[in-house]
């Protein structure tokens, strides 16, 4: 499954312990391909470094490290997504023009959307939850990953 991961799930996972950490450890390590984007990466530099005064190095670590394996996206907006802030059109309009089947994000305005053609929205907790299920057996009709 293509996935894309917000930044404020990327930063969390980086700067704490807890659900987005294993989360993004599950993104890696279950076959999912990761889409990311200039926008995304750009945002995570300065996340990282402003908000959480993280060193210079881990981040571009962590950048180095999104860029492994996975697919690049434009972030060209799409006009007709009704959200406020320009910057969550952009990662919205990211995990589209990637083709991600899921994103992942705490931004309520954006988790309000639910859902944006076939692309699916949830928050880290739904997308754990949907993770358990599969790994259990169980399904949610989520499409299979591109492949």
């Amino acid at each position: 499954m293509r996935v894309f991961l917000d930044t404020n799930v990327i930063a969390s996972a980086t700067a704490t312990r807890g659900l987005c950490s294993d989360l993004f450890r599950t993104v890696i390590a279950f076959f999912h391909q990761l889409v990311i984007s200039e926008h995304l990466l750009g945002e995570i530099r300065r996340i990282l470094g402003d908000k959480f005064r993280a060193p210079q190095d881990l981040i571009e670590d962590l950048v180095c490290l999104l860029q492994q394996d996975t697919i690049k996206a434009s972030a060209l907006p799409l006009s007709e997504l009704p959200l406020s802030d320009p910057a969550d059109i952009a990662i919205v309009s990211s995990a589209i023009n990637g083709g991600a089947d899921i994103l992942v994000t705490g931004d309520k305005e954006i988790v309000g959307l639910v859902q944006v053609g076939r692309l699916r929205i949830v928050t880290p907790r739904q997308f754990w939850e949907m993770e358990k299920g599969q790994q259990n057996g169980g399904g949610d009709g989520i499409p299979p990953p591109h492949r």
